[in-house]
């Protein structure tokens, strides 16, 4: 593997001392990097295997192979660093279309695919486009993410990680196509599978994010920092090897539903798999397929499966030994990690079956040893039970925000690790990768056993994308506009500054929407109740509370949109959660228990109720004596919300102009005393260049 490991460089560190060097220290890993993708396609013998679909799941490889040359481009020219398109139908049909949504979900959209002597062509258009750049791009050191030199990192990483998977593919082509490369040798060594045991990991809290000391190039799920506390867990020293899993196919696994969850017995079904995707059944044994060739199958190596997969094998493997085997978490896989406390700009030599620098394929489980435990980096990817979401404090890179945030959705989990095929950024300590989890890779798992049945994964904090409630979370949370102060907030300090003498004990929140008032008014009473009608809105304050952050895309113009995340710490209001209870409620409809408060806010409530009169008749009964209910209305009355017969004013009575404080002062009148008025401004963002700029009335009713 001598000629490989010296076609493969590690990622570039981001510091360095002269400017000149590390430029061509750039130049060299973006030309190792595109020589060595053209030589994994020289594999193919035929530009006919070129245009096959082997996974049906994916576009067939003509598009990989011009993918990643495109990415270049249209990062180059999205970010302003290159001037005009080269080929405007290639950029166009080699643009996207990566990620297949389900096993179910085949995209058979015809493509008029190019040659692969012009695509081979394009690739050396951009060769030349990307080298002439790095010589004349503006360049200082250490290089941040606004940095020219970030984008040319981002497509050359970008192009390992199709190393990755367009060899994934290949490895399903039929061999015919395929030709024996001295760079692609595979491991020869196999024996028997070494019979697996657990090793006692003792609990402790780590952080989990890449530090701002990793001066490496990282994809945008890498930082941010998230505290988790391990608890102890008993860890397999081997990963699962061929042999360990063959028993579990010889038992008639494959056969058995009970092992496999709701969406595994979906896959099954659809599928008809009966043992790995990359084993066969031969004349009365089983085969392997490598990357270019097959062999009688490695009993030693590690076993390549999906999650699906991987999660039916521990639940038959917890049923054998009556203990609870599962996978691990990201974070229980870290503090593995953190056995091996080097990365890869340390190493002299790769410490596991990784970074191309040992075998073109895997190779025996029990070959790198760390602390007792076996290929803690390398061989294959290593599935996780964890889902991918951002960390607290996630930001999307401008030039790429749907690297990640199609994947927070609570459909791919998480694998670390890397494969023997894993380079650059893949190779690195913070690392994080995610697929569907029944996306092949070359993938395995090892298994821990834990003190207990359930497993330690929080749900997937989602975008939201749903417009309106969008738009209310940049309302609440988002952005001062035109110098108008954030509403909620302004609406709690306006209010706190007309009720002197006013008991901070208990408030009500009342069309609390997404919450921000009811933070706000955290900070000065002793319990806030938030309640709102809509489920949809109320369901981010909860979240808030329970872990800190959410998050929202708005929209920018068009399809395009902006990813937002709202940290309490960042807002100041990291304390208050305890202090807060969301619920679901009816304004008109409230149980008896919401009651004995000293203040009731209801920021533009009243004129969406559907019978503000009644609310209005019966809110005194839920205050305290001397107890404040404060109103704020733009009152904006529509019949979608309130029967024109319901309207407090703007109208006609007798003849007569009715306002709505009019109408308020008639009801409320009789149990208050109206002690301020005062209006407050809020602007409300639709779109980058449309705002809704409203001015509404704030009235402060003393219970007599």
């Amino acid at each position: 593997m001598e000629a490989l490991a010296e076609a493969v460089t590690r990622t570039p560190l981001l510091t360095g001392t002269s400017v000149e060097q590390k430029r061509e220290e750039i130049r060299r890993y973006f030309h190792h990097t595109s020589s060595l993708y053209e030589n994994l396609f020289d594999c193919i013998n035929s530009d006919e295997a070129y245009y096959l679909r082997p996974e049906p799941l994916r576009h067939p490889l003509i598009f990989y192979f011009g993918h990643t040359a495109v990415f270049f481009i249209n990062k180059l020219l999205l970010g302003k660093y290159h001037g005009h398109r080269l080929d405007e139908r290639l950029e166009s049909m080699f643009a996207i279309g990566v990620d297949e949504m389900s096993w179910d979900d085949l995209d058979r959209d015809h493509y008029d695919w190019p040659s692969v002597s012009e695509t081979r062509a394009y690739r050396e258009q951009v060769r030349h486009v990307v080298d002439t750049l790095i010589s004349e791009m503006p360049l200082t050191l250490p290089i941040t993410q606004d940095s020219p030199a970030w984008i040319i990192l981002m497509g050359i990483e970008h192009e390992r990680i199709h190393l990755e998977t367009s060899s994934v593919i290949m490895r399903m082509l039929p061999l015919k196509y395929l030709d024996a490369h001295p760079l692609w040798a595979a491991c020869n060594d196999t024996g028997p599978a070494p019979e697996n045991s657990l090793l006692p990991v003792a609990g402790q809290t780590i952080t989990l994010g890449k530090p701002a000391t990793a001066h490496t190039y990282g994809w945008d799920n890498e930082y941010g920092h998230k505290t988790v506390a391990v608890a102890p867990f008993k860890v397999a020293k081997y990963l699962v090897s061929n042999g360990e899993y063959l028993a579990f196919v010889q038992a008639g696994g494959y056969q058995e539903p009970k092992w496999w969850s709701q969406e595994g017995q979906g896959w099954l079904t659809f599928t008809g798999a009966d043992m790995p995707r990359f084993w066969r059944y031969c004349n009365g044994k089983y085969v392997q397929r490598n990357l270019l060739q097959e062999m009688p199958l490695p009993l030693d190596w590690p076993v390549d499966v999906n999650y699906l997969e991987a999660k039916a094998f521990c639940n038959w493997k917890a049923a054998q030994t009556g203990t609870h085997v599962r996978l691990p978490t990201e974070a229980e896989w870290t503090v593995l990690r953190n056995l091996l406390d080097t990365d890869q700009a340390d190493w002299t030599r790769a410490p596991g079956n990784i970074n191309l620098e040992h075998y073109a394929s895997s190779c025996p489980v029990h070959r790198f040893e760390h602390k007792g435990v076996c290929d803690v980096v390398g061989n294959v990817w290593q599935w996780t039970e964890s889902p991918i979401d951002g960390f607290p404090g996630f930001e999307v890179h401008p030039l790429y925000d749907d690297f990640s945030t199609p994947t927070f959705d609570g459909q791919h989990n998480v694998f670390k690790g890397g494969s023997w095929i894993s380079t650059g950024n893949e190779a690195t300590r913070y690392a994080r990768y995610a697929f569907r989890r029944h996306f092949f890779q070359h993938a395995g798992f090892r298994y821990i056993e834990s003190n207990r049945a359930e497993v330690p994964v929080e749900p997937v904090n989602s975008y939201e994308t749903d417009e309106l409630v969008a738009q209310y979370l940049e309302f609440h949370y988002g952005d001062r506009y035109f110098d108008v102060a954030n509403y909620p907030k302004a609406c709690v300090q306006t209010l706190l500054s007309h009720t002197p003498g006013l008991n901070h004990g208990k408030a009500l929140d009342l069309g609390c929407s997404v919450g921000r008032a009811s933070f706000e008014l955290a900070q000065y009473f002793d319990q806030v109740d938030g309640i709102d009608f809509s489920a949809r809105f109320i369901q981010h304050g909860f979240q808030l509370k329970e872990t800190g952050h959410t998050r929202y895309a708005i929209p920018v113009e068009g399809d395009l949109v902006e990813f937002k995340e709202v940290s309490l710490q960042a807002l100041g209001y990291a304390e208050l959660g305890d202090k807060i209870d969301f619920a679901q409620g009816d304004a008109c409809n409230l149980k008896a228990c919401f009651c004995d408060y000293d203040l009731i806010f209801c920021g533009n409530l009243i004129d969406r109720l559907y019978d503000p009169g009644l609310f209005l008749t019966q809110i005194h009964q839920r205050l305290n004596a001397g107890g404040y209910l404060v109103l704020t209305s733009p009152y904006t009355w529509l019949e979608q919300y309130t029967p024109k017969d319901k309207w407090l004013g703007g109208i006609k009575v007798n003849g007569e102009n009715v306002t709505t404080l009019d109408g308020l002062d008639a009801i409320l009148g009789q149990h208050f005393n109206l002690v301020a008025q005062q209006d407050v401004p809020f602007v409300i963002r639709e779109t980058r260049r449309k705002f809704q700029h409203t001015l509404a009335e704030m009235t402060v009713w003393q219970l007599k």
